[in-house]
């Protein structure tokens, strides 16, 4: 559900509201009986209370805590919401353009042209930039204002910088961060002329400046002319955010690249990542293919979208199973990789018999390459629920990978860290 102005104007005037819906549990066995006690406590603007609690509750880890804590936002904004490691990785970059970064982009700070609840602005304003942000949607923008107080916020539509008050854009050159949906009718946007707004009429409208503009990593960049940046958390693939040319020069590293994977892990309470790891593609990529090694590794999925697997490799002196598909193998893990431990190599045929012959009772799958369904197989294996005996192995890995036009099975150890 979203939140209408009157709802907003609400619950800033009432935080207590907040509060006491924060004491109740609102899971699905109790949300009944907590809706009479808040429609009697709040009145109509009680089912907005429970809206902001609940997605509250639902950003945690993703949103720090001392932010989301007095935050107003809606299931929808929260759902959307960059996570705030992403966000802050952005901003630092960004800052790095200003003071000691490029001359020649003459900006003075940064406008959030999609700005929603005010995340991105958040992070922006600790990294110490001037930020100011809008959105044509006036709900979010008072949940904004709300969120990041001391920051400038106005109603304006991201397509119409000339109708944008004067104290948003007035002669000030600024760099253009912008977030369009990704998603419409419930289902992802393929294209990126598809999103809302158009990514090329986004482009259009603001003709002249340097933009970071976010996008789902799956779309289809061949055609753009500056940076792609791939970004995971943890292991899970966020976002691509897209660099006009001059911003391509990274203000962190001083590198320009036409492709990068930003790998965040280990995320700290306050949202920002404890370790940062770039690829990009100016780097080396001669890493060859070959037999496996003693191990098997599938790179992480920014490696892999930003289509820097080679890269990758030749860094960490791997190399590839096969020079079309992502799995790179060696003879040792590289620091804060994980990777699997090759025991033998079978046809696709001959799996169920090799994890018997193990004792084998779990199983991680992993595949590449093969149109084979994980879950399927994991039935047709039918694996025993006990080890068969003392020398069993109860969790292996399976890794699934092309090698030529050959379908191949990696039996492996349990997944292990560099």
């Amino acid at each position: 559900m979203s939140l209408a102005v009157s709802d907003v104007r609400e619950l800033v005037s009432h935080p207590e509201y907040l509060e006491r819906a924060s004491e109740l549990s609102l899971d699905d066995g109790s949300l009944l009986a907590d809706l009479a006690i808040l429609k009697t406590e709040c009145g109509e603007v009680s089912r907005a209370v429970v809206e902001v609690v609940k997605a509250r509750r639902s950003v945690a880890g993703k949103l720090p805590q001392w932010w989301v804590h007095h935050a107003l936002l809606s299931s929808d904004a929260a759902q959307q919401s960059t996570p705030y490691a992403v966000a802050w990785l952005r901003a630092q970059r960004l800052a790095g353009h200003f003071g000691g970064g490029p001359a020649e982009l003459n900006a003075v700070g940064v406008h959030d042209v999609t700005c929603s609840i005010g995340t991105e602005v958040a992070a922006l304003m600790e990294a110490g930039l001037d930020v100011v942000g809008s959105d044509l949607d006036e709900a979010r923008v008072l949940m904004a204002r709300h969120n990041v107080p001391g920051a400038t916020f106005a109603v304006a539509d991201a397509l119409q910088p000339m109708a944008m008050p004067e104290s948003l854009v007035g002669e000030d050159k600024r760099i253009i961060v912008a977030d369009p949906a990704r998603r419409a009718s419930g289902r992802r946007i393929a294209k990126p002329e598809d999103l809302l707004p158009p990514l090329p009429d986004l482009v259009s409208a603001w003709d002249g400046h340097d933009m970071a503009i976010k996008c789902a990593p799956g779309l289809d960049f061949s055609e753009w002319d500056g940076e792609v940046a791939v970004t995971s958390v943890d292991g899970g693939v966020k976002e691509a955010c897209l660099y006009t040319p001059r911003l391509a020069l990274d203000g962190l590293t001083g590198g320009r690249a036409r492709r990068s994977a930003w790998i965040l892990k280990d995320v700290s309470a306050d949202g920002v990542a404890v370790s940062i790891t770039r690829y990009d593609d100016t780097m080396d990529d001669d890493c060859g293919s070959g037999a496996a090694g003693r191990f098997i590794i599938d790179p992480d999925g920014a490696v892999v979208r930003a289509g820097l697997v080679r890269h990758f490799a030749t860094k960490h002196g791997l190399w590839q199973l096969d020079e079309r598909i992502a799995h790179v193998t060696g003879d040792a893990l590289p620091a804060g990789v994980s990777g699997f431990e090759v025991l033998e190599q079978v046809s696709l045929k001959q799996v169920r018999k090799a994890l018997a012959a193990r004792g084998c009772t779990s199983v991680e799958i992993l595949v590449r390459g093969v149109d084979v369904n994980p879950d399927v197989l994991r039935k047709q294996w039918k694996l025993k629920s006990k080890g068969s005996s003392r020398n069993s192995q109860s969790s292996l890995a399976v890794v699934i990978t092309r090698i030529g036009k050959t379908a191949t099975a990696f039996i492996c150890d349990s997944r292990q860290w560099g």
